[in-house]
C-alpha cells in the first residue's frame, strides 16, 4: 500500500477525486456518464463539487455510446464504471471509439490497493486474486493507462492521461482505488492548464514537405480535394476550409467526413465512395490527376465495399502524423502545420469545376398521393431541406447510415455515425451524449434517424433523455428489422425478424409526459411531408419521436451496393 504525503508538504491539499473531475472541468467537460457502484461511490460525490452533472445512464454500453456521442460534440468526454462487470459492459464502447478516434476518459472505481495486495476473493472479480485482468482487457484500446496506486504519483498521471487523450483523441483508462479517493495530492498543480498542444513540425522538414507538395499541386491539370473523418478528429477543420475557399478546388468528402465540410459552398459537391457515390462524383474523383486526402479511412464501408479507384500515384494523404506523397512518406509531420504554409502558399491553380450537390428530389419520386409510401429515395433529400443550419444529426449504422449520403446539409450541422466500428444500437445512446452537450452548448436541434432493429438494443437511453429533460427529434424507420444484413445475406431468414413493438408506447413507459414529448406515427409520404412542414415540430421544443413506416424491401442503393460488396468479401475462400 503507498504511503501518504504528508499534508504539511503540500501547499494546497485537495484530494485526488477533486483534482481528477477539477481536471475534467478544465478540458470542457460538463457532465460524467456512468454507472454507479460500489467502488466508486465515494469518487461520485466529488462530482458536483468539481462544477460537473452526474448524467447517469441505464447500462454502461449506453453511458460509453453516450460519452462517445457527447465528445464528437464537445471535444472530450467521461465516464465512470466500476470495477469488472461495470467496466467490461463498457468495452464494446470504448473498442469503438478507439477504432474511430473518439476522446473518452475512462474511469474505472476498483477495489482498495491494499484488497488487490493481499489477493483477497472480493465481488465482481474472477475468484482467483488477480486484479489485473480487467486492465489488461483496456490496454489496447486505450492510448494511455494511469493506475492511481500511489498519492506521489497521482496529479501527474492523470494529468498526462487527460493530455494523451486530447492529442491522440483516443480512450484513456484510468483506475481510482477506494483508498486513493480521498488522499490528498497538490492542488496548486490546479493552477496551470495541462498543455493539450501538439508541439510543433521541425520546421526544415515541413518546410520540405510543403515545398514537394506545391510542386505536384501546381503542376496538377485537374486537382480536388477530398475530407474525411480524421479531418474532424485531430481538428483542423479550420485550415481545411481555408483550403478549400481559397483554392476553390472541387471538394468531396468520404462517407465518414459527412458534417467536415460546409456542404453550402459552391465548389462542394458531394459523398465520394466508389460505387456507392453521389450522382457525377464518382467520375469527376477517379479522373482527377491529383486528389489532396485529407484525414481518410478507406473501410469496406466508408468505400462502398472497397470500391475506390483511386491510385496512390495520384494521392497526397494528409494525416495526423505523417504525410504521404504518392508513394513518399514523411513520418512526424503533422497536417495541421503543412496545410497552413501550403494555402499561404498556393497561388494559382489549374481549377476545373466538378458537379454540385443538392437535395433535389427526382421526378420520379415526387409523386405525393395519400397512399403512396415513404421511399428512401425520397426520404434522404427530403431530409436535406428540412434540417437547419447547425443541427447535429446522428444516424444508426445500417439504412441511415448509407441514407444520408444522399442529404445535403445546411452550414454548420455536424454529424455523428459509427461507419468503421459499426456497433448496430450505437446511434441511440450517441443521441443521449449529443443532444445533452447541444444542452450545454446553447440547444443546437438534435435529430436521431435509427433502424427498427438497432433502437431495439439501446431503446432504454430515451429514458436517459427524458430524466435530463432532453429534446431530440428521434425518427425511426420500421422496416421490419435487420434491413443490412437482409442484403448481405438471408432476405427472408427469420435471423434477420425482430419481434415489432408499440414503439410510440415506450416514451410513455419511459417517463414522458405531454409536457416533455411527444409521438408520431407516419405511413405516407404525405403524411412524412405534412410533418416536415410543422414549424411545431420543426421548434423542437420537446422529446419528439416519429415512427416513420417504410417497406422492408427498399434501401438506399449505397447500402445495397456495400451489402452486396461485403458478401462477396465474406465468400473469399
Amino acid at each position: 500500500m503507498a504511503s501518504d504525503i504528508r499534508t504539511s508538504e503540500l501547499k494546497e491539499p485537495v484530494d485526488v477525486a477533486e483534482y481528477l473531475f477539477r481536471r475534467l472541468h478544465e478540458v470542457g467537460i460538463r457532465g460524467i456518464h456512468g454507472v454507479p457502484g460500489d467502488y466508486n461511490l465515494v469518487a461520485l460525490d466529488y462530482v458536483p463539487k468539481a462544477g460537473l452533472n452526474w448524467v447517469g445512464n441505464v447500462n454502461e454500453l449506453n453511458a460509453g455510446y453516450a460519452a462517445d456521442g457527447y465528445a464528437r460534440v464537445k471535444g472530450i468526454s467521461a465516464v465512470v464504471t466500476t470495477f469488472g462487470v461495470g467496466e467490461l459492459s463498457l468495452l464494446n464502447a470504448i473498442a469503438g471509439a478507439y477504432s474511430e478516434f473518439v476522446p473518452i476518459v475512462h474511469i474505472v472505481g476498483t477495489p482498495s490497493t491494499l484488497s488487490q495486495r493481499d489477493g483477497m476473493l472480493l465481488h465482481h472479480t474472477l475468484g482467483n486474486g488477480n486484479f489485473e485482468v480487467f486492465s489488461d482487457m483496456s490496454k489496447n484500446i486505450s492510448c494511455a493507462m494511469a493506475k492511481l496506486n500511489d498519492p506521489h504519483e497521482a496529479t501527474t498521471l492523470i494529468d498526462n492521461a487527460i493530455r494523451e487523450c486530447w492529442v491522440q483523441s483516443r480512450p484513456v483508462y484510468i483506475t481510482l482505488p477506494t483508498d486513493m479517493v480521498q488522499k490528498k495530492v497538490e492542488g496548486e498543480r490546479l493552477k496551470t492548464p495541462i498543455h493539450l498542444n501538439h508541439p510543433p513540425n521541425q520546421t526544415e522538414k515541413e518546410d520540405y514537405v510543403v515545398d514537394v507538395v506545391l510542386k505536384y499541386l501546381h503542376a496538377a491539370k485537374n486537382p480536388v480535394i477530398l475530407v474525411d473523418a480524421c479531418a474532424q478528429r485531430h481538428r483542423v477543420l479550420d485550415e481545411v476550409h481555408e483550403l478549400i475557399q481559397t483554392s476553390n478546388l472541387p471538394t468531396f468528402v468520404a462517407p465518414m467526413g459527412k458534417g467536415a465540410v460546409n456542404e453550402t459552398l459552391p465548389n462542394y459537391g458531394g459523398v465520394y465512395a466508389g460505387d456507392g457515390s453521389n450522382e457525377g462524383v464518382r467520375e469527376r474523383v477517379e479522373s482527377s490527376d491529383l486528389i489532396l486526402s485529407i484525414g481518410a479511412i478507406k473501410s469496406d464501408f466508408n468505400t462502398a465495399g472497397f470500391t475506390y479507384r483511386i491510385s496512390q500515384l495520384s494521392t497526397i494523404d494528409f494525416h495526423s502524423d505523417y504525410v504521404r506523397v504518392k508513394y513518399s512518406e514523411y513520418p512526424g509531420i503533422r497536417m495541421q502545420g503543412v496545410l497552413k504554409k501550403v494555402v499561404a502558399k498556393m497561388g494559382k491553380l489549374n481549377v476545373q469545376p466538378g458537379p454540385t450537390a443538392s437535395n433535389e428530389i427526382a421526378h420520379k419520386d415526387k409523386k405525393m398521393s395519400n397512399n403512396e409510401v415513404i421511399s428512401h429515395d425520397w426520404l434522404w433529400p427530403r431530409v436535406g431541406q428540412w434540417l437547419q443550419p447547425y443541427d447535429i444529426v446522428i444516424t444508426e449504422t445500417g439504412t441511415a447510415n448509407f441514407g444520408i449520403w444522399e442529404t445535403k446539409f445546411p452550414k454548420g450541422v455536424s454529424a455523428l455515425s459509427q461507419v468503421l466500428w459499426g456497433s448496430i444500437g450505437y446511434s441511440v445512446g450517441a443521441c443521449q451524449g449529443a443532444a445533452l452537450a447541444a444542452k450545454e452548448m446553447g440547444n443546437r436541434r438534435t435529430v436521431l434517424l435509427v433502424g427498427d432493429g438497432s433502437f431495439e438494443l439501446t431503446a432504454q437511453e430515451v429514458s436517459t433523455m427524458i430524466r435530463q429533460g432532453l429534446k431530440p427529434i428521434i425518427f425511426l424507420i420500421n422496416n421490419e428489422g435487420y434491413t443490412i444484413e437482409r442484403y448481405i445475406h438471408g432476405f427472408e431468414a427469420p435471423y434477420n425478424d425482430i419481434q415489432p413493438w408499440k414503439y410510440a408506447d415506450l416514451i410513455a413507459a419511459f417517463g414522458g409526459t405531454p409536457e416533455n414529448s411527444k409521438t408520431y406515427q407516419v405511413k405516407t409520404k404525405q403524411e412524412a411531408e405534412d410533418l416536415f412542414n410543422d414549424k411545431e415540430f420543426a421548434k423542437a421544443g420537446k422529446l419528439q419521436f416519429v415512427e416513420m413506416l417504410m417497406p422492408k424491401e427498399d434501401a438506399p442503393k449505397a447500402l445495397q451496393l456495400t451489402a452486396e460488396a461485403s458478401a462477396k468479401n465474406n465468400a473469399k475462400q
